[in-house]
């Protein structure tokens, strides 16, 4: 799929992309009283085979955030009690970001309501749909790893690219 000059539907796939995160942040945090980021911790977190931690980083490229953006998250849910770092066993000097049994609690209490929201916004979904939309977002995801713009005119020019519709 190539952009054309009026980033046609390139420009509204991407638009699209940003207007469906906020719209994750915002019904995240109304419905349950998370942020998306806290939520996205919470799983990894409570994933088989995490149960002794991971390193900040590693969480950090698993979630795709920034290391502030990651670090602001974290305190948040040490303060309440659902995660903590710990020396790692391996490196004294390094940390493991571990959830505590009050955060493996709380992630269990939430599975009635991600199930119930998951169920809510893929109400108009086949499950094939789904599984499309798995790939696409998948194939999507690696062409965006790969990105390596090597001409930065319209950056340097003050022309900021379309965002509508």
């Amino acid at each position: 799929m190539i952009a054309n000059e009026s980033g046609g539907i390139p420009n509204r796939l991407f638009f699209r992309l940003f207007q469906t995160g906020n719209i994750l942040q915002r019904q995240v945090q109304n419905e349950m009283g998370i942020s998306a980021v806290q939520w996205a911790v919470l799983g990894a977190l409570s994933r088989e085979g995490f149960e002794e931690g991971t390193s900040f980083n590693q969480l950090k490229e698993y979630l795709y955030v920034s290391r502030q953006s990651l670090d602001g998250v974290l305190k948040r849910m040490e303060r309440d009690g659902h995660v903590v770092r710990i020396p790692d066993p391996q490196d004294r000097r390094a940390r493991l970001v571990c959830l505590t049994d009050s955060g493996r609690d709380f992630w269990n209490r939430l599975q009635g309501t991600i199930a119930e929201f998951y169920q809510q916004a893929l109400q108009g979904m086949s499950f094939d749909d789904g599984v499309s939309m798995l790939h696409l977002l998948k194939k999507l995801q690696h062409g965006m790893v790969q990105v390596a713009l090597t001409s930065t005119d319209t950056l340097t020019a003050g022309k900021p690219g379309r965002t509508e519709d």
